[in-house]
């Protein structure tokens, strides 16, 4: 694909998947295209190498509109791109840096008891063809996605975001997690079950854990999400 990352061949395309509309204006400023964000659920096409889909917010929104919108036979790949918070650990980048998810975790989907989280798949309900919650990330993909000196790490998908430090520190220590979004491993399940090979790579917008305590930077997040979407 042209000098890019992605090396695709000219009759498919990598379809970007990004969940709100500030950060579809910053990959499609990165690609050359300004204006207002796409609607919601429609595929737009960008040029000759990629199409972008906004989902809105939330597992159900990633799920549905990427199911609507990937196609196997138009798309080669497919990338979620958006901002995360950064989950206690050394493992993280600092706010502005990228993250390239190793895999994209289902953390809070399950069943809490006195004696602690039971995982879906423990529930005897896997996700996907997979016998726990995470879907590694598409190994030639990471391979090529490296050149964007991203730090890797498994990245958690929350329908609850960790606005205590409790929740951070459990969210971190069940997962493995570097950081935590709201979209990833719903995208990820629907490539998995297309047989689409998927990545999840995120800017670091905010710290986690209790809410006065935390630490924002979204301007500098766009702005790295920008720069990764030129280096595509």
């Amino acid at each position: 694909m042209g000098d890019g990352l992605l090396h695709i061949g000219p009759e498919r395309r990598v379809l970007l998947i990004v969940a709100a509309p500030a950060e579809a204006r910053a990959v499609l400023a990165g690609l050359g295209r300004s204006g207002e964000s796409p609607p919601a659920w429609t595929p737009t096409p960008i040029n000759d190498r990629f199409d972008l889909v906004l989902t809105g917010v939330g597992k159900a929104n990633a799920a549905g509109a990427s199911a609507r919108t990937l196609d196997p036979s138009r798309h080669a790949a497919a990338i979620n791109l958006g901002v995360a918070g950064a989950l206690p650990g050394p493992s993280a980048p600092p706010i502005g840096g990228l993250l390239l998810a190793t895999a994209s975790v289902f953390a809070d989907d399950g069943l809490a008891t006195p004696e602690g989280f039971v995982t879906q798949a423990d529930m005897g309900f896997p996700p996907a063809d997979l016998p726990g919650v995470e879907l590694p990330g598409d190994p030639a993909m990471l391979l090529a996605l490296a050149a964007l000196e991203a730090v890797s790490a498994r990245i958690a998908t929350v329908s609850t975001c960790s606005g205590t430090d409790a929740l951070a520190a459990e969210i971190a220590r069940r997962t493995g997690a570097a950081a935590e979004a709201m979209e990833g491993a719903a995208a990820a399940l629907v490539a998995r079950r297309l047989g689409v090979p998927f990545a999840e790579v995120r800017a670091i917008s905010n710290t986690t854990g209790d809410r006065p305590s935390q630490r924002w930077d979204l301007h500098a997040a766009l702005d790295a999400l920008r720069t990764l979407a030129a280096r595509l």
